[in-house]
């Protein structure tokens, strides 16, 4: 599956990698980007491992907050 969250608070570029390395480290994720300029991560993931609520808790945990996005 291919989720979109999105983040307002992405506010230097170093965030990047802080929020693919957190999202790829969660069981079931198979690719994570963050499109820095927009807000936009995209993540690609199992549903059956992972659930959403899980994604955005990685988010969180490194400083972040972020939300399900429909695009």
């Amino acid at each position: 599956m291919k989720l979109i969250l999105r983040s307002d608070e992405l506010n230097c570029p170093s965030c990047v990698p802080k929020i693919e390395k957190a999202l790829g480290q969660v069981a079931g994720v198979a690719h994570a980007k963050v499109h820095f300029t927009t807000g936009r991560i995209e993540v690609e993931y199992d549903a059956d491992q992972v659930k959403t609520d899980q994604l955005v808790s990685a988010v969180r945990n490194v400083g972040y907050e972020a939300r399900v996005s429909a695009f």
